[in-house]
């Protein structure tokens, strides 16, 4: 049996008159950036998240850049961040200027480690930049609490976590920014590159300047900003595709859920924060024979992937704020992702679970 990582054409099935229909609409209608198909989705979303306001961006990436800017991050501040993260994270922190600051991962569960945190907190620090791995928060309570101690922005990297709740607060209405990734192999992706933040009216308002130029009035550039713009297209399909993104999340919850009971006992599986659902972007297994695992799997048809084969710090481009992770140096040489699509058959997922009990016994 041949089992893929993933399998986004599902997801343009289960919705593709509604997508068809938002397609045909941005063509019969020009409107490809901006305007109210823009308004519209950012509406829609900012509902869907418990919001105040969002703001669409033109990818994940650049909502990081643009909450960085949008709080007036820039050179002689410091961010706190993780190393255990796509490298967006800390692209966006050193793009203004700021000094991004790791702080180790927890190794149960991989989260940003906050018994570590307060420790790494100077007179320099202006935010933190927490990341939702693999689909669920830190303690979002106590690092809201750490953050008005010392009078810290939050900034969340919600990449991963779309419709995941902390103690049912909806991801996207908890920190000073949220930023979120609609890149196609998410849980809500689009079909190109495009992203979102939420957060107050006041801060979505320096986003949606920032994103479009520095410009608050169409021959006015205040600031320089980013050509950061959604495009209609993307905001559209998203938008086709959101009414049906609780039954698919039901589903992939189902199915991790099954993971989780069959091979709890056969490798490390990382541990879920009390008062998370997790929305499980990737699902996650840690094994010191991670290698010989892949090799396995592969070879028996079955499509794996690392989420993250290297920690940010230790990528040439950031070796001048490399400080010593020990968890996240050792942990991102044994985790693999399995295949895990909300629309994988009771087939699939056995025999992906059969594999991996008969590699580990």
């Amino acid at each position: 049996m041949n089992v893929p990582f993933t399998n986004l054409y599902q997801q343009y099935l289960d919705c593709s008159v509604e997508i068809n229909q938002a397609i045909a609409d941005s063509v019969v209608n020009s409107s490809f950036i901006t305007g109210p198909d823009t308004t519209k989705f950012e509406k829609a979303f900012a509902k869907f998240t418990g919001a105040e306001d969002c703001a669409a961006t033109g990818s994940g990436t650049t909502a990081l850049l643009c909450a960085m800017r949008a709080l007036g991050i820039g050179p002689g501040d410091q961010v706190l961040t993780t190393p255990h993260t796509f490298v967006a994270t800390t692209e966006a922190i050193v793009s203004v200027g700021a000094t991004p600051v790791f702080v180790d991962i927890d190794p149960l569960t991989h989260l940003i480690n906050l018994d570590e945190l307060e420790s790494k907190i100077t007179t320099a620090t202006k935010a933190i930049m927490s990341v939702d791995i693999y689909g669920q928060c830190p303690n979002m309570d106590r690092l809201r609490e750490i953050c008005k101690k010392y009078n810290l922005y939050l900034v969340e990297d919600a990449a991963h976590s779309i419709t995941n709740l902390w103690k049912q607060e909806p991801v996207g209405s908890m920190a000073d920014i949220t930023c979120f990734s609609f890149n196609p192999v998410k849980n809500l992706g689009a079909m190109g590159d495009a992203g979102a933040c939420t957060g107050s009216s006041e801060l979505m308002e320096r986003v949606r300047m920032y994103r479009d130029h520095g410009r608050t009035g169409r021959y006015e550039i205040k600031e320089i900003g980013y050509n950061a713009r959604i495009d209609n297209m993307q905001a559209n399909i998203i938008l086709a595709k959101l009414p049906y993104l609780k039954d698919w999340m039901l589903r992939k919850r189902r199915l991790c859920n099954f993971y989780t009971d069959q091979l709890r006992n056969y490798v490390q599986i990382p541990k879920i924060e009390l008062g998370n659902t997790h929305s499980y972007y990737v699902y996650v297994i840690q094994t010191p024979r991670r290698d010989e695992l892949a090799a396995h799997l592969k070879s028996m048809g079955i499509a794996t992937n690392i989420h993250y084969a290297t920690t940010v710090h230790q990528q040439p481009a950031f070796a001048q704020w490399y400080s010593l992770c020990p968890v996240a140096e050792k942990t991102v040489k044994e985790i693999l992702s399995l295949p895990c699509w909300y629309s994988m058959n009771e087939n699939e997922i056995s025999y992906v679970v059969d594999q991996v009990k008969a590699f580990a016994q």
